[in-house]
């Protein structure tokens, strides 16, 4: 299903959720500010759930390939 995350390494899926999913680093980060609207329910216009979901994305995406790495390695262990 993920295959595709096997041939990019781990540390690229973590500099991207440190960089485009943190940005703009300044007065906060830009995902937690959405975040908090999504809390508060004030995450209504269209630009605003883009930005979530832009700025969520890098993040699930490394959650995806550190979860398929355990359980590979956990298959391996398993053989």
């Amino acid at each position: 299903m993920l295959s595709w995350t096997d041939r990019i390494p781990l540390y690229l899926f973590l500099v991207a959720a440190l960089t485009l999913g943190l940005s703009p680093f300044l007065p906060e980060p830009h995902l937690w500010e959405k975040l908090k609207m999504l809390a508060d329910g004030t995450l209504g216009k269209p630009i605003d759930i883009f930005d979530l979901v832009l700025h969520a994305t890098p993040w699930v995406l490394l959650i995806l390939k550190l979860l398929r790495l355990l359980t590979r390695r956990h298959d391996a262990a398993l053989r």
